[in-house]
């Protein structure tokens, strides 16, 4: 689950890490209150969506006079911004961040995550702040530094001062940057975070460390410990075939390609993915409806599948152990028979009850394409989509 930048500096600074005065804003009018009410000269106008790059894409705006903070609101609020996490349709924008402006000395990159290579939290820095940490890793991966975090006593002094000498933090800063670091990891620990990012980290003109921009991540899997976290949830920044999903329990993740998948188990969900691929086809979605499935949650699953206009067929793919196959023919049937099937089906089972899930498909009237194996169910869609 994904917040916005406003909502995680709220966050953080509930742990003491350093954040600058802003307030959120939904109108232009609001915008320019805002900005009046911080009091400084400058103020930054910031678009909020789930996406980075909004600089790149003119959704950040400094403004010196409250003027220029309503011709920037004006000019923010309502736009499309296309940024490289966004994809080609863009994400408009609903709401602004006015912040006060700060003296920027130097711009640094603090990072935390989960290495599954470890499993543990790990923590990165480089001195290469304000551009995507991705460009750093390509060109200059010298310079992105790392602290590997013992889970049993978490975030240690000496790892978080080594960073701060490693990405040239002033040595007579080293000691806030430490007190920051360990806040970030508190923060991360304590909310189940998959991801903290603070770029950029800057030192400012008064020898402050402060987190000028944060995204934060969290673990879906943890969000009934979080009611507080839960609360901070933008609907309107999420797929909306993902929220209707997330309803049922389904794992569900819209993709761009054409071929519907519906699958028991992750493992084999990313299997199926990747056998479409290899013969020529764009999987639309990673779709697990798990081991212990309902016929309500493989209807609703289906339904999901026919709502994304871009699928032009669908691959049932199930290999029944927990899942019977009984179930998932019949959650088929139903939903199709619900939604008025109209693209080519294939659909592959096997395990537990698969004789009577057939038989079920057999005699549902619907024109159902039978595979023998999951590549042959692969290539029997992929040509029916072409």
């Amino acid at each position: 689950m994904n917040i916005h930048e406003y909502q995680g500096k709220e966050v953080l600074r509930q742990y003491g890490v350093s954040v600058p005065q802003g307030k959120v804003a939904f109108t232009v009018e609001e915008a320019v209150e805002a900005a009046r009410s911080l009091g400084t000269q400058v103020a930054v106008v910031k678009a909020q969506i789930h996406a980075g790059g909004r600089g790149k894409a003119g959704g950040v705006k400094v403004a010196k006079n409250l003027d220029e903070v309503r011709s920037y609101a004006q000019d923010i609020l309502g736009k499309v911004l296309v940024t490289h996490q966004t994809g080609p349709e863009g994400k408009q924008v609903k709401r602004l961040l006015i912040e006060q402006g700060v003296d920027i000395k130097k711009e640094y990159y603090i990072g935390l995550v989960v290495d599954r290579g470890t499993g543990c939290v790990v923590l990165m820095g480089s001195e290469e702040g304000g551009t995507e940490i991705e460009e750093v890793a390509a060109h200059s991966p010298e310079k992105i530094f790392k602290e590997v975090i013992d889970p049993a006593i978490g975030l240690q002094g000496f790892q978080a001062r080594r960073l701060a000498f490693n990405i040239n933090i002033p040595k007579e800063l080293v000691g806030k940057a430490t007190k920051f670091m360990t806040a970030l990891y508190t923060a991360f620990v304590d909310k189940d975070c998959s991801i903290a990012e603070i770029n950029p980290l800057i030192v400012t003109g008064d020898g402050n460390i402060m987190a000028l921009d944060a995204k934060l991540n969290f673990d879906s899997n943890a969000l009934f410990r979080h009611p507080d976290i839960v609360a901070l949830r933008d609907l309107e920044e999420e797929d909306t075939k993902e929220i209707e999903a997330s309803k049922y329990d389904l794992s569900y993740i819209a993709l761009d390609g054409n071929i519907g998948c519906m699958v028991n188990g992750a493992g084999l969900a990313m299997a199926t993915m990747d056998i479409i691929k290899h013969y020529g086809g764009e999987p639309a979605n990673f779709l697990d409806v798990g081991g212990g499935a309902t016929e309500e949650k493989v209807t609703e699953a289906f339904k999901i599948i026919l709502s994304d206009e871009k699928v032009k067929g669908i691959f049932v793919n199930i290999f029944g152990g927990i899942m019977r196959c009984d179930v998932i023919a019949n959650g088929v049937v139903g939903a199709a028979k619900q939604v008025g099937l109209d693209r080519p089906l294939v659909v592959r089972l096997e395990g537990t009850n698969v004789d009577i899930g057939k038989k079920i498909l057999n005699e549902s009237g619907l024109n159902i394409i039978a595979a023998d194996s999951m590549a042959d169910g692969a290539q029997k869609i992929v040509a029916q989509v072409k």
